[in-house]
Order: C-alpha cells, then sequence, then structure tokens
C-alpha cells in the first residue's frame, strides 16, 4: 500500500473521531439517561451510569449511591442496576433477596417495561429538541425550487426544460421548495403535467410527463415512480435559510422525527422483501466519516446530524432482537401473555441468538464500510 496514501487515512481517520464521538457520546448519554430516569421514579436502585466501555477514567457518586462514570473507550453506556448480573440487564441470583434493595427484576411489568422503553424515546426526544432549536435559533434550509440539472434525454429535457429554471407551480399545486416537486411527480408517473416556470424575469408554460423510475436492483424493471430528470442543488442564490417560532419548529421537529422513522422502517422492510440493496447499510467507519464531513460544514450540520443518529439509534434499539432494548420488551410481552417470565436458560439461548446477529450486522456494516470507501482498491 502506498505509504502517502496509508498517512492521509490515518489524518483523515483522526480528523473524523473527534466529531464521531461527540456525536455517538451525546446520543448514548441521553439513551441511557432516559433509562436512569425513569428507572428512579420508579424507585430502582442504580449501581452505576456509565458513557463508555472498559477501564474508567473519572467519575463521581451522586447522593443515591450512583457511580456515574466516564470510561475510556467512548463506544456506548450501560445503566446497572442494583441487582443486574452485567450491562445486558440480566439477573444477578446472587444477589442476597433479604437485602434491602430496589431491583429492577423485582418491578412491575408495567415498570420495567417502562423503563426499558425510556432509552429510545429518550433519543427521540433529543432529536425533537434538536430539530426545535435549529429552526427556532438557526433557521431551517429550504431547497428553493430552482432547476440546477437535468438528466439527459429525460422528460425534463424533452419538455425544454433549462439550468436556472424556477418552478412555481405544477398544474394548480403552488411550489414553495424543491421538495414539493418530487411528492407531485412521484404519483403521476405518464401523466402529462402542466409547469409553471419564473425564466429571466419571463413566466412560462412546460408541458411534460413523467417517465418511470428504474429499479435499482433490477434496472430492466420498473417500479411505477414517475421521474423528471432534474435535481435542485447548494449552489448559492438556491437555498433559503429561515427561522420558526418555537412551537412551530417543535411541530417540524415531531415531524422530521417521523419521516426518518418512516423512511428508514421502509428501507429495512424494502430489505426484508428484497426490494432494496443492503449495501447502504453503514456502520461506525462510515458514521465517523460522515461525522467529519459534517462537522467541516459548521455545527449546524453537526447537531442536524446528531438528531438523525439519535432517531436511528432509538428505533434500532426498538427492534425485537435479543440484546437489545426491543428483545427485552419483546420478552416481557410474552410475560404478559403467558403471565410468567420464559426460563432463564431460555432466555440466554435468545440473547446469544441476539449477540451473534448484533455482531454479525456490525461486520457486514463496517464491510460496506470499508468497500464505500474502496480501501481495498489501494492494496
Amino acid at each position: 500500500m502506498d505509504i502517502q496514501l496509508l498517512s492521509q487515512y490515518a489524518s483523515n481517520a483522526f480528523l473524523y473521531t473527534i466529531p464521531f464521538l461527540f456525536v455517538l457520546t451525546v446520543v448514548v448519554f441521553f439513551h441511557e439517561l432516559g433509562h436512569f430516569l425513569v428507572a428512579r421514579y420508579n424507585k430502582v436502585d442504580i449501581e452505576s451510569f456509565s458513557v463508555g466501555f472498559g477501564r474508567e477514567l473519572f467519575g463521581f457518586v451522586d447522593n443515591k449511591n450512583t457511580r456515574w462514570k466516564f470510561c475510556w473507550i467512548p463506544l456506548g453506556g450501560y445503566v446497572k442496576f442494583i441487582d443486574d448480573e452485567d450491562p445486558t440487564s440480566s439477573i444477578n441470583n446472587s444477589v442476597d433477596k433479604s437485602e434491602d434493595i430496589n431491583g429492577f427484576h423485582g418491578k412491575s411489568l408495567l415498570a420495567r417495561s417502562s423503563i426499558v422503553a425510556a432509552g429510545p424515546i429518550a433519543n427521540f426526544i433529543l432529536a425533537i429538541i434538536l430539530f426545535s432549536f435549529l429552526y427556532t435559533f438557526i433557521g431551517k434550509p429550504t431547497v428553493l425550487p430552482i432547476v440546477e440539472s437535468i438528466k439527459e434525454y429525460s422528460a425534463a429535457d424533452v419538455a425544454g426544460f433549462n439550468v436556472g429554471d424556477k418552478i412555481v407551480r405544477i398544474n394548480d399545486k403552488d411550489i414553495h421548495n424543491f421538495s414539493d416537486i418530487p411528492n407531485i411527480v412521484a404519483v403521476n408517473s405518464g401523466v402529462e403535467l402542466t409547469f409553471t416556470i419564473h425564466r429571466k424575469n419571463q413566466e412560462i408554460i412546460l408541458f411534460a410527463t413523467p417517465g418511470n423510475l428504474e429499479s435499482k436492483n433490477m434496472p430492466e424493471n420498473t417500479t411505477g415512480i414517475g421521474v423528471l430528470g432534474i435535481s435542485g442543488g447548494l449552489s448559492q442564490g438556491n437555498v433559503e435559510i429561515k427561522k420558526y417560532p418555537i412551537h412551530k419548529s417543535f411541530v417540524m421537529g415531531i415531524s422530521d422525527t417521523y419521516n426518518i422513522i418512516k423512511v428508514t422502517l421502509n428501507y429495512v422492510g424494502g430489505i426484508i422483501i428484497g426490494k432494496e440493496s443492503a449495501d447502504q447499510l453503514g456502520g461506525p467507519i462510515r458514521i465517523a466519516q460522515i461525522s467529519g464531513q459534517v462537522a467541516s460544514m459548521g455545527f449546524s450540520p453537526l447537531i442536524s446530524l446528531t438528531a438523525l443518529l439519535s432517531v436511528s439509534i432509538g428505533l434500532i434499539n426498538l427492534f425485537p432482537v435479543p440484546m437489545l432494548d426491543g428483545g427485552h420488551l419483546f420478552f416481557y410481552a410474552i410475560e404478559a401473555i403467558r403471565k410468567k417470565p420464559l426460563s432463564e436458560k431460555i432466555q440466554g439461548i435468545f440473547f446469544r441468538i441476539g449477540l451473534g446477529f448484533v455482531i454479525f450486522l456490525m461486520i457486514y456494516a463496517t464491510w460496506n464500510d470499508l468497500i464505500q470507501l474502496n480501501i481495498f482498491d489501494s492494496f
């Protein structure tokens, strides 16, 4: 491998590390804080609150005798209850039942479920708060409906669109930002649409019939989704930043959080049924790379990325996979139906399966990251 290229990779890794750790630490801290606060509300004794794994760097003990610690491997974290065997919240049978403790495992099914669910919910709340903060104090960037590029031989090219055209109306619907355009075009494949265009201080009318979007996995097939063949962009003058009142920002934050969840679930569902490719799954390397790139763009994009990852991590944790919060909730649902929990042996088997799945997913995502970075082409 070229020494200069190796040096470049090492330099990039260093530049990406700090933003990555900032984003991950914030997201993990709020996730664990959700577990912690609801556990405290349910009067559960908490042994430790850890940000990171491994040896403790520094920490303190609060007035409830909980050890708050920050460890030297900042790639996760956990809340450990007084009757936990380990950070995965498996029960510690060696705890003296006669001791005056308020353990997690002795609480009601509703209390345990609420404590477990509080972590992902905290991630969603964090995202809403971050989005609201951005839209109120910094502003929300809106890509204006200005054509920045046109695909050759596309519906837009045939209809006579020019770069710089501003689309102000499609049929009888006013267009305020670029995202309004695909929302209309996508559901009108093969249907002629009337476009009102502002071009060099003149208003003109163009007629275009959206074509069909080709399937990514099977290019010979079409999806039935309409496509015009234009794209917007972030060129100077094509983006408008607007601040909103706090109540509107809050509603917009909820909407953005919901949309991220919806898009993620649609993508995961598409992978399961074979409509989407899993090669877009990213791991820590890609997150670090994106974090570094976004950080170079300024504080606002980094906060947006933190909100996005907070939603993603909260949602992933709700998947019914043992080892994750969703796995615990799945077991609690079975317990509610059976009126008794599964045996520790059965739960242990499922947790091992879940651990294997999580490790496989991490390896696969990391492999995708390395391929996306073209790192193997350098050898």
